[in-house]
């Protein structure tokens, strides 16, 4: 059996099938059925904020957008599915409409997120909830300067969203915010627990040289390496037009005798390298990212590769405390499967606007460059306790701080440690 140890900020990924460009409402009827929410209230996930019933004003218009069709697609329908469920736990528990909300499909497409991002505007959306994947975020944060849209994407992870220059904090866009952490958190992350955590110290990396996402983790990644005593013998780059057949990349890590090997890369093409390394009796341990998430979900996949997968994550499905067991309840009762970290992020993105529009004052009659004044106040001198996290903050670049829990995968499953 391969052991594989993966250090991320990620858990299990489900497939969810929903309809997109869907509202929910109260008053609404679908996948996340009324009985599914008042079984786990909202309270669950915020504290008592959800319970209070104390929003009174004009319902505020929240949009969504993610891939729920194509490659991607095991991303987007998990964030889509636990926006819908805190809209309607939140409109439940206050006894009135608090938000009204619809997504978009993007199929993880810039320019289809672009446009989904104005039809929402057409739809008169007031704040956005996504994008999910980090280049249509990236094009569509763009847009939102411009409008003065208050934007906070559960799961697009590269500084490229919040930032103008990756190299420069002074340059953030200020109305963009995150859920989940950078990508310069996930490479020095991973490179610390490796070292901390006495793993193998001779290091193969294989890495997508043509995505933002996954160079940028290797850069720093490499950095926090050689300050830890960590030695990459192999650095193996494949881009999104050459990326087939990896098996040349695993055979240098396996000649440079790295014993293990870091792929901060999508579980796509991190399902082809685990196949790979079985076939050859290649056995390093294997250390991945939050790209990895989704890879106990693909057709035909042989999920015993991945027993004993460890990762770094902010949620686990299995945790024993009540916000997490209520918000797994109400997953499963709406949609027939386990929320992953995608879900929980999502979730907390909800809840987090949530909590800042009710400290923050601010009404469904305030136009959307209203609202996202009142709400960059709010997230930048906050503190959310939420699924992914207790006492989250924001800085004024819009990146969050918080910490992860350990998790591995054990019979198939993700465990909390």
């Amino acid at each position: 059996m391969k052991k594989i140890v993966s250090s991320v900020l990620a858990a299990s990924m489900v497939l969810s099938l929903a309809a997109c460009g869907s509202t929910a409402t109260t008053s609404e009827s679908g996948a996340a059925s009324s009985e599914a929410t008042s079984t786990a209230s909202s309270s669950a996930a915020t504290g008592e904020s959800a319970g209070s019933g104390s929003y009174t004003g004009t319902p505020i218009k929240i949009g969504g957008i993610g891939p729920v069709t194509g490659a991607a697609a095991v991303y987007g329908n998990a964030v889509k599915n636990a926006e819908e469920l805190a809209v309607k736990e939140i409109n439940a528990a206050n006894g009135s409409d608090v938000f009204e909300w619809q997504f978009e499909d993007d199929e993880n497409d810039a320019e289809k997120s672009v446009n989904a991002y104005n039809t929402l505007k057409d739809w008169g959306m007031q704040i956005l909830a996504g994008p999910v994947t980090t280049t249509p975020s990236v094009a569509v944060a763009a847009e939102t300067v411009n409008d003065n849209m208050f934007m906070l994407t559960p799961s697009a992870s590269s500084l490229s969203v919040i930032l103008n220059d990756t190299n420069d904090e002074s340059t953030a866009r200020g109305n963009v915010f995150q859920v989940c952490f950078t990508d310069p958190n996930q490479g020095v992350a991973s490179a610390d627990y490796i070292a901390d955590n006495g793993l193998p110290t001779k290091i193969g990396v294989i890495y997508d040289s043509s995505d933002a996402y996954s160079s940028g983790i290797f850069e720093k990644f490499k950095a926090e390496a050689e300050t830890k005593g960590l030695e990459i013998v192999a650095a193996e780059a494949f881009t999104a037009d050459n990326k087939a057949d990896l098996s040349t990349q695993l055979a240098k890590c396996q000649e440079a005798g790295a014993e293990l090997v870091f792929l901060p890369i999508y579980y796509q093409e991190a399902s082809q390298i685990l196949i790979a390394a079985d076939k050859i009796g290649y056995d390093p341990e294997f250390f991945g990212c939050d790209g990895m998430d989704g890879i106990l979900s693909i057709e035909g996949f042989d999920t015993s590769l991945a027993e004993g997968l460890m990762l770094l994550t902010p949620f686990a499905a299995d945790a024993q405390d009540e916000k997490t067991q209520a918000f797994v309840s109400a997953y499963e009762a709406a949609y027939g499967e386990t929320p992953n970290q995608f879900a929980a992020d999502a979730y907390d993105v909800i809840y987090s606007i949530y909590q800042a529009v009710l400290a923050g004052g601010v009404n469904g009659d305030m136009d959307a460059s209203e609202i996202c004044d009142a709400l960059k106040t709010q997230f930048t001198s906050m503190t959310f306790d939420g699924l992914t996290g207790t006492g989250m903050t924001w800085d004024a670049t819009g990146a969050i701080s918080k910490n992860p829990k350990a998790v591995v995968i054990k019979d198939g499953a993700y465990a909390a440690m």
